[in-house]
Parts: structure tokens; C-alpha cells; sequence
């Protein structure tokens, strides 16, 4: 068997095993079907059936999470935690709280996730969890109660050696103390079980702003493979969220022109920029209120387009910058950016776009950061507060920032090394996941049959 037949044949055996969760098809295929160089030059991948151990999670938990809302009313929703590999550290991963949360988007998310945290250098496996509890329109006390029964289940399967969860869509500081709080009433133990946790009890400066921070670190190798720079660019980023306002933040710093900003209900286009006392507008509704785009555009006297995405109302787009959800960036939606001018893709969010949007960027030149690469600098800090709470200590501000930048240009030149070595130069994605399968398939071998 050929190393094309292999990867077909694995991917026929995943599809049968796992019909319906059409999320984490999507996420092997792209992965798998980036592999075959590799695997033609080193068979024992193939010997030792790693695209079959790679593709099945360690460990499935799904859980009932009963609860009573502030009527007295009992909710019943859905837990999961997927482990899904630790050869090189223990599992870690975000625990998303959103209504359209299911056992593929979770699988989709771990899957990603492994390939994305042996990019980092850091010692980490891949796991992922969460809920289709809605955070959105709840009392805190709803929210606290709800996470607390969350936790009660989820305690028995993480620990600082095991599994170290941290915040994802509708998962933020709050949410985290709420967890951590249970977590320590409930074994007695003060210890980092969690990553995201606040400033005063063992969290890590520049947490909030990695994933942003570091997608733009990222953007800005990306754009000097090119000799230019984010000077005079104009970026069209999609959501509002955590990701999203820390882009737009880091983006305007270094000299770049943020035009969109989304939420699932509509987009606002400003074709002048987002300036600090918008954004400062935009982190008080989203991050501290947890209301609506559309309540901030209203207030800042901003035109909000209901229904629409970030990409159609931009006039001119130069970087396109995804951070809002998956499938966000459709063929459609990537033809329009490419009429609009669009010379590079920087993905904020998880597998924001879609396989035959990838293509077409791609096959039109457009410089392509891929999610596992670009976003990484959320599990990255993560990874960094993990080492503090083992070392029972803090880094400043500004050590933990030159540690995300590092780690961000490392990640880029570990694509931009794969995929020159196979072959594929200028592939960013067929380098980060050869560069990510190599480092967890050779400790799977190394570590036996298990």
C-alpha cells in the first residue's frame, strides 16, 4: 500500500466510525490529506498505524450536567471532555459553553488541538471540552450554578498532570473562577487545574491578549516572507469576542487598519479604523456587560448591517482575519476577498474556513496562516501559566509577551521548514501539520503500543 491508498483508507475508517460529525471529518481530512509526503518518506508511520492512534481519541467522557435556572426550574444540558492524545504532556484544551456544541465539534476541536499544541514547543498534549449550556442571556447565578454541577463531574477527570482545561467561546475569567472554586472545595486542593485563572490566584499576565497577540505575531512573519508589513494595511476581522479585540488591538499597534468587527447577529464597517475609545466601547459591551455588537454600534453612532459577515461589508480588504467561529470563511466569501484586494488569511479562530475556500486562496496566491499555527498563542500562555503555577511564582508583563512572540516565530518557521523540506514551499498548512505530526508521532513511538 502506497502512501495515498494509506491515507484514503484511514480516512474511509474514520468516516465510518464517526458519521455525522461532519466538523471533525472536515479536520482529519484536512490534516490527513497534508500528510502523504511525509508518510512517503517515512514508512514507519505507516508501520506503526500512526494516522489510525492519531485519529481516536485516548478517552470520550460525556456527562448529564442538572441544574436549576432562577425560577426553580431544572435545566438539563450536556458535558464532554475529549482526551485526545498525550504523548508529550498532559492533555490540554478549552472548554467551549455554546448552544451548538455536540460531540463532533469537541472531537473537531481535541483533533485540532494535538497538532496545535506541538507547535508551541511546549510540553502538551491535545484535549478539548465543554457544553451546549448557552452562557448568553443567564444570571450569574445561573451561570455559577450550572458550572458548579459542571464541575462535579468534570473534577474526576483532570489534574495538573492529567489534563489542564482552559477557556474557550462563551468561557471566560469568571467562568473559570467559578470552576476553580468548585474544583477546590470539592478535593481540597489549591492546584493549577486551569489556565485563564485571575491575576490574584495563580493566573499569567498577557493570558487574555494571547490569542490575538499572538495570531498577529503570527501575521506579521507572515507578511515579511513578503518584505512588507501591517503599515497602511487594511484588515477586515471577523467577531467581537476575546480574540477579536485583542487582534484589533495588537493590529492597530503595529500600524494596521481594523475595518470589521462581527457577532453572530451582524457586522459594522469602518472604513476610518477602530480607534482606542471604540475599542475601549468595544471591550466594555462584549467582555465586561456581555451584550450585543449592535448595542455598541449604536452608542458609538457605528452603521451595524443585521445578517451580514465582516467580509461583505468591507470595501477593500488587504488581511483577512477570522476569529469569530468555524466555517466562517465560505468559497463564496473567499472569491469576494480576492476581488476585494485580500493578499493574506490570518486565522484568529478554529478551522475558520472551509476546505474549497482554503483551495481557493491558495491556488490564488494568497498568503494562508492556518488555525493551528496562527492561533496557538492561547494555548501557548497557557502552556506558560502552567509552568509559573509549577514554579509557585509570576513573570511580568513583558516576559510573558517576548516568550508569545518567540513562540509565534518558531511556529512559523517550523511550517515555513516542513513544507520546504517536502516539497510544498509557501504551504503553511502542510508544514504545521507535518511539523506537529512529527514531534507527537515520534513519542507515540517512542513510548510503545499503548
Amino acid at each position: 500500500m502506497n502512501a495515498n491508498e494509506y491515507v484514503e483508507s484511514v480516512i474511509q475508517k474514520v468516516e465510518e466510525k464517526n458519521a455525522g460529525q461532519k466538523e471533525f471529518l472536515q479536520a482529519v481530512n484536512e490534516v490527513l490529506h497534508t500528510l502523504t509526503p511525509v508518510i512517503e518518506k517515512e514508512p514507519k508511520y505507516m508501520k506503526h498505524k500512526i494516522l489510525e492512534r492519531i485519529t481516536e481519541p485516548e478517552r470520550q467522557v460525556m456527562f448529564r450536567v442538572t441544574w436549576e435556572d432562577d425560577n426553580g426550574e431544572i435545566q438539563v444540558n450536556r458535558g464532554y471532555r475529549i482526551e485526545f492524545n498525550s504523548a508529550i504532556g498532559p492533555y490540554k484544551g478549552g472548554l467551549r459553553l455554546h448552544p451548538s456544541v455536540n460531540i463532533g465539534i469537541i472531537k473537531f476541536l481535541g483533533f485540532e488541538q494535538v497538532f496545535k499544541n506541538a507547535l508551541t514547543t511546549l510540553p502538551m498534549g491535545g484535549g478539548k471540552g465543554g457544553s451546549d449550556f448557552d452562557p448568553h442571556g443567564k444570571s450569574d447565578a445561573e451561570v455559577r450554578r450550572f458550572l458548579e454541577n459542571f464541575m462535579m463531574e468534570l473534577y474526576r477527570h483532570i489534574g495538573p498532570n492529567t489534563d489542564v482545561p482552559a477557556g474557550d467561546i462563551g468561557v471566560g475569567g469568571r467562568e473559570i473562577g467559578y470552576m476553580f472554586g468548585t474544583y477546590k472545595k470539592i478535593t481540597d486542593r489549591f492546584e493549577g487545574i486551569l489556565t485563564g485563572k485571575g491575576l490574584n490566584w495563580g493566573g499569567s499576565l498577557i493570558r487574555p491578549e494571547a490569542t490575538g497577540y499572538g495570531a498577529t505575531y503570527y501575521l506579521m512573519e507572515m507578511l515579511k516572507s513578503k518584505g512588507t508589513d501591517l503599515n497602511g494595511k487594511k484588515v477586515a476581522l471577523s467577531g467581537s469576542g476575546n480574540v477579536a479585540q485583542f487582534a484589533a488591538e495588537k493590529v492597530a499597534e503595529l500600524g494596521g487598519t481594523v475595518v470589521t468587527l462581527s457577532d453572530s447577529k451582524g457586522a459594522v464597517y469602518l472604513p476610518s479604523g477602530l480607534t482606542k475609545e471604540m475599542w475601549n466601547g468595544v471591550y466594555e459591551t462584549k467582555a465586561i456587560k456581555h451584550g450585543r455588537l449592535s448595542e455598541w454600534a449604536e452608542k458609538f453612532g457605528v452603521d451595524f448591517f443585521p445578517g451580514k459577515n465582516a467580509w461583505q461589508v468591507a470595501d477593500k480588504v488587504d488581511v483577512a482575519f477570522p476569529s469569530a467561529t468555524q466555517n466562517e470563511i465560505t468559497l463564496d466569501d473567499a472569491k469576494m476577498l480576492v476581488d476585494k484586494g485580500t493578499i493574506a488569511v490570518v486565522e484568529g479562530a478554529n478551522m475558520p474556513s472551509t476546505l474549497d475556500a482554503i483551495k481557493f486562496f491558495m491556488d490564488n496566491g494568497v498568503l494562508f496562516g492556518p488555525a493551528k499555527a496562527a492561533n496557538a498563542g492561547g494555548v501557548a500562555v497557557s502552556g506558560l501559566e502552567m509552568s509559573q503555577n509549577s514554579l509557585r511564582l509570576q513573570w511580568t508583563r513583558e516576559e510573558v509577551d517576548k516568550r508569545l512572540h518567540d513562540i509565534m516565530v518558531s511556529i512559523y518557521n517550523t511550517g515555513e521548514y516542513y513544507a520546504k523540506k517536502y516539497g510544498h514551499e509557501g504551504d503553511l498548512l502542510l508544514g504545521s501539520n507535518i511539523g506537529g505530526l512529527v514531534k507527537v508521532a515520534d513519542a507515540m513511538i517512542d513510548q510503545g503500543i499503548y
